[in-house]
């Protein structure tokens, strides 16, 4: 049985869905020509998203996060 300190997988699950997010974030706004044209409810709409199913997906675990014993 995999035993691990939640708060590990806790932080490595939040930086994940953070690096998901600024990802998401940077993708969506680099389809625009120029800044004034970024629709900014939806980066951010679709950044958080991608967190949330970032998060969701980290439940399955985490390469990053070691067993402890």
């Amino acid at each position: 049985m995999k035993h691990y300190k939640i708060s590990d997988r806790l932080k490595a699950a939040l930086l994940r869905a953070a690096r998901t997010f600024a990802q998401t974030a940077a993708a969506s706004i680099g389809v625009c020509a120029l800044i004034s044209e970024v629709n900014w409810v939806e980066v951010l709409s679709a950044s958080l998203l991608s967190a949330i199913l970032s998060m969701l997906m980290s439940i399955g675990g985490l390469p990053e996060v070691k067993e402890s014993e």
